[in-house]
């Protein structure tokens, strides 16, 4: 049988001033509703001390460090690998003890965020942009009209209503989700700015100098005249070819517009990520069935966000910035 609680610090005061108040052990159980063998080893000073109940811990402080270096070491590892590696240190353990270890060490099994694979030269130009840019304030950062391309799908994965179904059911047809090999998509560029959202572009086929400075002429340019006006502004875009063509840089000298200059592989210090975030979350709940649905839900979408959402999304652009500078370039929780 093993050992009952131990008495809190508020129960043995109480027993100690029944006490003196003549009280029997048995009165003072009662009262504080406690065993009165509890009460006896309090008042002898036998329960000070106690040695604890339970299986003795087959690990030490050490071996358990040594676990810790290996987790470090590889966080993709699996539990049969660490164990593998913990035996030929020298403990020897079962899974269920690399298991609990781990979890007390505080790691927890989740499916790994996906982020833009980063070399060397791009982390430093990461960096050296975000110490050029860290001292650029929200009205500066609401001078940029953010721009971004983005590919729609009509099946979105494992989302979606699930099944009720008896056992030997999986297979029928009331009860199957349907798929296609390769589903319907669209792609879709879209601006924004701390204003606000400018009109979107339904891509056709692959975007390439030519078909990208037509996107910029006839869309690009009403998005700057709705979220601008006559005042200047500067337009960002990533280092995808099209973007950097001589051609489309001509387009823009012809044009006046002043263009950022942008780190490669850097989805998360633009913020026109989160705006597509926002409107694929919508597009799950509304589920379109056909092309044209599609387009139209992104339409929809696209349309309901707030200039309130944009300058809050903006606004994060400076603490964006910090995070690349603490990350010393690498991907960020943005």
């Amino acid at each position: 049988m093993g050992k009952t609680a131990d008495l809190t610090a508020v129960q043995k005061a109480i027993i100690d001033t029944v006490k003196q108040e003549g009280k029997t052990q048995k009165d003072i159980s009662e009262r504080i509703g406690c065993s009165q063998s509890a009460v006896s080893r309090h008042l002898s000073g036998k329960s000070v001390g106690r040695k604890k109940c339970g299986r003795k811990r087959c690990t030490t402080r050490r071996g358990d460090r040594t676990l810790r270096k290996i987790v470090e070491k590889g966080r993709f590892q699996t539990l049969g690998d660490l164990r593998k590696q913990w035996t030929e240190s020298g403990v020897e353990t079962s899974r269920a003890t690399v298991y609990r270890r781990v979890q007390e060490m505080g790691y927890r099994c989740h499916i790994p965020q996906v982020k833009p694979l980063l070399n060397q030269k791009q982390r430093q130009k990461r960096l050296t942009w975000a110490t050029e840019k860290q001292h650029w304030t929200v009205a500066q950062w609401s001078k940029v009209l953010f721009s971004d391309e983005s590919k729609f799908c009509m099946s979105f994965g494992n989302q979606g209503a699930r099944v009720w179904r008896k056992t030997g059911e999986k297979e029928m047809p009331k009860c199957l989700k349907s798929s296609v090999k390769y589903p319907q998509s669209v792609m879709v560029w879209g601006a924004m700015s701390a204003a606000g959202v400018g009109p979107l572009c339904f891509i056709k086929g692959r975007v390439n100098a030519a078909s990208y400075q037509e996107i910029l002429e006839h869309f690009m340019l009403p998005s700057a005249e709705k979220l601008y006006g006559d005042e200047d502004f500067i337009f960002q875009h990533d280092l995808a070819p099209a973007h950097s063509a001589k051609t489309t840089g001509k387009w823009f000298t012809d044009h006046g517009i002043t263009v950022l200059s942008w780190p490669a592989n850097s989805p998360d210090l633009n913020p026109i990520e989160n705006l597509w975030d926002i409107v694929k979350r919508k597009l799950r709940d509304g589920r379109p069935n056909t092309l044209d649905e599609l387009k139209a839900a992104i339409e929809a979408s696209w349309a309901s966000i707030r200039p309130q959402q944009c300058h809050r999304l903006i606004a994060s652009v400076p603490r964006r910035i910090e995070a690349v500078i603490s990350a010393k370039g690498f991907p960020t929780k943005y």
